[in-house]
């Protein structure tokens, strides 16, 4: 926090000063003597005085450098000096300055100290006694990140890096080799110092890195060896502020932008009031004098206006500077313009009508000044789209935008002014533009804005298509071949294979129904077309009985795949679309009047990517997607005429995803199984256990499809090759 000097009440009272007020009376009071004397930590003063002072008089206190002052009203100073030098306890010594019928006295400190002030006749008692807390922080202090006791030993720095961050700040990260490593960081002048102390770097880190083209306000990062420490030396541009901060081995200085607010007197990033804090005990003082006091303290340049009238009365203690000008801002209807380092202090009301004056007078400016006729050679716009922005017009054709769903319509506000036209040649792609001087500069600065060569953007997509069957059959085929009837276990029922044959009547003549004996009877169950089988016979030795038993077992396993890779490339926020199929055709039937008529139709079975990239300010790719694969069903066919029409079987994803420049994102899959079992049995016989499965036949079926669309986009840059 700065001191506020009695320099500039000097100054202000100086200009203050005219040979009228010279010629006034003295004022009736005057400071004749001061005595000081030290009572253990407190030190105590008299100031007596020609006469008894009606009130003890107003005054503040600044807690860096350490002050306390004292305004005297209608009082001149009669010590014959205006500084003097005690040295007692915390009190260095004493500024008197009379500036007219008033006497300022401003005791010089050692520290912050409270006061106290009593009156007893005609001499003012002021008690100094030492506040109990911490004081602040100054505000140029160093920063240390480790303690002393940890810096004994030598440590290394083994990387130095430098990234650009989310918002745009510089980020240098230095690799240490411990996290003991003393660390000092301080502001010296317009660059940031890092010391690193009792540190080594290696000789290829011994460099100044001009990082200038990551966009952030750091330009260039030097490391050297000093002496048994490494110095780092961070030179930003503009407003910057910065923040340090160590993880472990690592420690890291960002250094980021201020965006300077014009409604603040103090610039940051921070929220809040971020001014010197000061300690005002202001009794009845002028408002212009406190605002020059603390346009002082925040480096300010202030013009206050002569409107700008009346006394305030503030008690404050330990408040931001710039939060104390905003109190008096509300109190007296007061407000501000800031340009640069310089401020205008005047009533609201002054200063609205100012700025309707200064608009009127542009408008009036505007409305008389003589055009002038400028051309502009376009490189990538076409001219005659340019001519129609700045006429407020709506573009037209392939190269139109589509018009948003809600709000305004951007293209429908006119760039030039009322008296302003703009012509546009096809054959050159020149644009004249008749205007008034300072149209044409904002017209150059669109132009130069506009016409950009738009970053090109390869999308490539996969789609991947995977197909697994599995089918398992098993089951057993018995047969008994019998030439000769055979009685069942002594019945006298007998049996033998064969067949009966129904009677038959020709004419008049009646063949009765007859046995033909057939060699086979038993199970027969279907059997696999493909696949392993095993048979065996049983036999008696004359060979008329004869077993047949047959195993049949199949299992077939099947997987396939299919990759299609369409790829595109276009323009930052241009749409593209790319196709590969066929037009499947279909005939159709129509009646009319008893007659019926064919026609033939297309329908389209193809695979198709659709696209509109957008390349955000962080590097990654925004999309619009639109991704169809299609492809006709032969085997569901519907026969139409003699012609087959079939079904037409599609797989459509429709997104919109965020990737980084290079990755695979997976947009989206479909994941069908089929599983059918079935069984083939004789009643009875095929529940036996074991047995059971020399009645039975048991299938087993499974299908899985799955189909999946990985998407990669890459920022083509104007070096990059593909093979």
């Amino acid at each position: 926090m700065k001191l506020i000097t009695y320099a500039m009440a000097v100054a202000s009272a100086c200009l203050a000063l005219s040979s009228s007020a010279q010629a006034e009376a003295l004022p009736a009071n005057a400071i004749e003597a001061v005595n000081v004397a030290q009572q253990g930590n407190e030190v105590a003063l008299r100031i007596d005085l020609k006469e008894p002072l009606a009130s003890p008089p107003p005054g503040f206190s600044v807690a860096n450098p350490a002050k306390i002052a004292l305004d005297f009203q209608s009082t001149a100073n009669g010590l014959g000096k205006t500084s003097q030098v005690f040295n007692q306890g915390d009190l260095r010594g004493m500024n008197v300055v009379q500036v007219g019928d008033r006497t300022r006295v401003v005791l010089n400190l050692v520290r912050n100290m409270n006061y106290k002030t009593r009156l007893d006749g005609k001499s003012l008692y002021v008690t100094l006694s030492p506040i109990e807390r911490l004081a602040d922080s100054a505000a140029q202090r160093t920063t240390r990140f480790a303690e002393e006791s940890l810096v004994g030993s030598k440590h290394a720095v083994s990387d130095v890096l430098f990234r650009r961050g989310k918002d745009g700040e510089g980020r240098v990260i230095v690799d240490l080799s411990d996290t003991g490593t003393g660390i000092d960081i301080r502001q010296q002048g317009a660059n940031l110092v890092v010391d690193f102390m009792k540190t080594t770097v290696p000789d290829r880190l011994r460099r100044k890195l001009d990082v200038t083209d990551f966009a952030t306000p750091v330009t260039t990062v030097e490391t050297k060896a000093i002496g048994d420490n490494v110095r780092m030396v961070i030179t930003p541009k503009g407003l910057w502020e910065h923040n340090a901060y160590q993880s472990d081995n690592q420690f890291i200085v960002e250094v980021k932008q201020i965006v300077e607010d014009p409604n603040k007197l103090v610039q940051g990033a921070k929220v809040g009031y971020q001014g010197p804090r000061v300690s005002i005990n202001y009794q009845n003082g002028d408002v212009r004098a406190l605002l020059r006091l603390m346009a002082e303290e925040l480096n300010l340049n202030a013009v206050i206006s002569e409107t700008v009238t009346g006394t305030t009365t503030l008690v404050l203690k330990d408040v931001p500077a710039d939060q104390v000008i905003d109190i008096i801002f509300q109190q007296k209807g007061l407000d501000m313009r800031k340009k640069g380092n310089i401020i205008l202090i005047a009533p609201r009301d002054e200063i609205a009508t100012r700025e309707k004056l200064d608009f009127e007078s542009k408008q009036q400016i505007s409305e008389l000044e003589p055009l002038k006729l400028e051309q502009f050679q376009l490189n990538y716009q076409k001219a005659a789209d340019v001519a129609r922005l700045l006429a407020g017009l709506p573009l037209t054709g392939a190269g139109a935008a589509p018009a948003p769903a809600a709000g305004p319509n951007l293209a429908a506000q006119r760039i030039l002014s009322k008296r302003g036209s703009a012509v546009a040649d096809p054959q050159s792609n020149i644009i004249f533009i008749n205007d008034i001087p300072t149209k044409l500069e904002e017209i150059r600065t669109f132009i130069r804005s506009i016409d950009t060569a738009a970053r090109q953007v390869l999308i490539e997509a996969r789609v991947v298509e995977a197909q697994d069957n599995f089918k398992r059959e098993i089951g057993a085929k018995l047969g008994l071949i019998n030439s000769k009837p055979s009685e069942i276990l002594g019945t006298g029922i007998n049996f033998a294979g064969g067949k009966m044959t129904p009677a038959v009547t020709t004419g008049s003549t009646t063949t009765p129904a007859t046995l033909i004996q057939n060699s086979m009877v038993g199970v027969n169950l279907p059997t696999p077309t493909t696949g392993g089988a095993l048979a065996f016979s049983l036999f008696n030795s004359s060979i008329t009985r004869i077993l047949n038993v047959e195993l049949a077992a199949l299992e077939s396993d099947g997987i396939g795949k299919i990759i299609s890779s369409p790829r595109v490339i276009t323009a930052n926020n241009v749409k593209a679309k790319i196709e590969d199929g066929t037009e499947v055709p279909y005939i159709t039937a129509q009646t009319s009047s008893g007659a019926t008529t064919y026609t033939v139709a297309f329908k389209p079975a193809k695979l198709s990517l659709e696209v509109t990239p957008q390349i955000t300010p962080e590097g990654t790719v925004r999309m619009n997607l639109i991704v169809k694969k299609e492809e006709p069903d032969w085997t569901r066919a519907v026969s139409v005429n003699g012609f087959l029409n079939p079904p037409i079987k599609s797989s459509i994803v429709e997104t919109n995803v965020v990737v980084e420049n290079g990755g695979t994102v997976v947009i989206g899959g479909v994941f069908i199984t089929d599983s059918q079992n079935t069984v083939d049995k004789v009643p009875l016989l095929g529940d036996i256990p074991f047995l059971g499965w020399l009645f039975k036949y048991k299938s087993d079926t499974g299908k899985r499809r799955e189909l999946l669309v990985f998407i990669t986009p890459r920022v083509i840059s104007d070096k990059m090759q593909f093979d």
